[in-house]
Formats: C-alpha cells, sequence, structure tokens
C-alpha cells in the first residue's frame, strides 16, 4: 500500500471513528453533533494553523539579509517545484531541527533552528529544506492539522459525554450503555492517537522520498539525518503538540522517544531514523 492510499485509509478510519463515538454516546443525534463539531473544529484549525504552530515552536520570522544562505537554497526549491516563496522562520535552540507549516504552498513557512544551521553543510541542509518544502507540496500539514484536531475533538466529546453534555443514555435502567460510554471515551481518544501517529509517520517517510527526488541526491538527506539522530540529544523547549511537524522528533531527548521498535514504534510521531536512512540508501541504489 503506497504511502498516499495508507493515509487516506487512515484518515477516513479516523473520521469514522470520530462518528462512531459521537453515536457510541449520544446515539443518532450524537453522531450529528460529532460530525458537525468535526466540521467546523477542523475549518477554524485550517486558517489558523500555522500561526498557532509557529507560537508553539518560539519561531520568529527573518528577513533575507539575516540568513541569505537559508533564503537561497529555498527559493531555489521553490523554483524547482513550481511553488511561491514560503515564510522562513527562526528558533533560537542548539537542537538541529526544522519544520514546515501553512495549509497550502501560498500561506507556507518554513522553520529552522540555530543548531541545524550549525550542524549542517549546503547540501544537507537543502536535503532537510527538500523535505519540509515536500510536507507543503503534498498538503502534509493540512492532514496533519486535520488528524490532530480530530484526534483532540474525539477527547473532548469523551469528556463531554462524561460530564453529561451529550445524551442521557446513561440514565438507562441496564447498565450496559454506560459500560459501553466508558469504554468508548478511554479506547476512542487512544486508537485515534495511535491512527494519528501512524499518519504522521506515514507522511514522513514520502517527505523523504519527494524531498530526495528534488535534490537527486538521497544520500545527502540520509546523512542529515544521520546528524540530526545525534543532535536530538539535545533538549528542545517546544510544545508537545507541534512536535510531529518537525523533520524529527524534538521530543527525543526525553525519555527515548522513537528508538524503540514495535509497541514503541506505535506510539511515535516519527519513523526510526535508521529506517529512514535504509530506504534513503536502497533509492540511491534504484531499489524501490
Amino acid at each position: 500500500m503506497t504511502n498516499n492510499l495508507k493515509t487516506a485509509v487512515l484518515l477516513g478510519l479516523l473520521g469514522g471513528l470520530f462518528v462512531a463515538l459521537g453515536y457510541a454516546l449520544g446515539g443518532g443525534s450524537g453522531a450529528t453533533f460529532a460530525l458537525i463539531f468535526a466540521v467546523v473544529f477542523n475549518f477554524g484549525v485550517y486558517f489558523y494553523s500555522d500561526k498557532l504552530a509557529l507560537k508553539a515552536a518560539r519561531a520568529r520570522a527573518v528577513e533575507e539579509h539575516e540568513m541569505p544562505e537559508v533564503y537561497a537554497i529555498v527559493r531555489s526549491l521553490a523554483q524547482r517545484e513550481n511553488m511561491p516563496m514560503p515564510r522562513i522562520y527562526f528558533i533560537e535552540s542548539m537542537q538541529p531541527n526544522a519544520f514546515a507549516t501553512g495549509r497550502n504552498p501560498k500561506n507556507a513557512a518554513v522553520a529552522v533552528t540555530r543548531g541545524i544551521l550549525q550542524m549542517m553543510n549546503q547540501a544537507e541542509l537543502e536535503g532537510v529544506l527538500a523535505h519540509e518544502l515536500a510536507h507543503v507540496r503534498n498538503r502534509d500539514i493540512l492532514i496533519a492539522t486535520i488528524a490532530a484536531t480530530i484526534g483532540a475533538a474525539l477527547s473532548f466529546l469523551a469528556r463531554m459525554w462524561f460530564w453529561g453534555g451529550m445524551g442521557r443514555r446513561r440514565d438507562d435502567n441496564n447498565g450496559l450503555s454506560l459500560i459501553i460510554g466508558l469504554a468508548a471515551m478511554i479506547l476512542a481518544p487512544l486508537a485515534a492517537a495511535v491512527i494519528q501517529m501512524a499518519i504522521s509517520r506515514s507522511r514522513e517517510y514520502q517527505a523523504d522520498r519527494s524531498g530526495a527526488e528534488t535534490t537527486g541526491s538521497p544520500m545527502a538527506l540520509a546523512s542529515a539525518l544521520a546528524k540530526l539522530d545525534q543532535g536530538s540529544r539535545v533538549p528542545m523547549n517546544v510544545d508537545p503538540a507541534v512536535s510531529q511537524l518537525f523533520i524529527s522528533d524534538p521530543l527525543k531527548a526525553f525519555g527515548g522517544r522513537g528508538r524503540g521498535g514495535g509497541f514503541t514504534k506505535m506510539f511515535s510521531t516519527h519513523p526510526p531514523i535508521a529506517d529512514r536512512i535504509d530506504r534513503l540508501e536502497k533509492m540511491q541504489m534504484g531499489i524501490r
């Protein structure tokens, strides 16, 4: 299954889970309310996600004379992909990292940390920035935003039900509906989180491939990822809500996130760096 198809399936599951929770907690009216709530919630986030993400990451806008090299690389990549020039932001952090945000290419922004500017050579930095522009071109930021907001809305919906705001099915004489409601309240947000993280991992793999195709140098990005993995040991002061937007998990230093496999991998927003490098190496050798 391709990454794009996998993402569509996962988003469909996430939306279905949201409506199903509404039905489980409030019947037909609950499902309708859940659907309307999701549409309104996502509409608001659609227009403000970039501002919220940049603020949460403590990023500030910079002019071209402040970071001419970054401007030159991004402008060249944007021209190659026939995209508008994104806004450029800077994050005062020694952890090497970068992220892109914006609902579409016309409203995109790319942010880089001080650490990544000091650690990467030009080819590696180009690979990272190509990865970020691939997220914009593939509408990954919008997809991630929808997934995140549906997940947050699921938790909100469950809490509303718990405090009596959605329906009164728990007033039934038999306790079955109460048990079902409580189970849904606990399991639905957990399932949503797993799906949301799977979407995030899938989009990272796709952005790696798209970015490497743009530069024509998979190994430059592979080298950058290896450096990012080492640099992630430096803590980064960032809101966890935007951690999935970064090319490398900015919170990995806290508890070794994303370094395990199996069950641990399921709850990671980013694929293991070793897996990403392996895919890029195979791409370099022509193995698809």
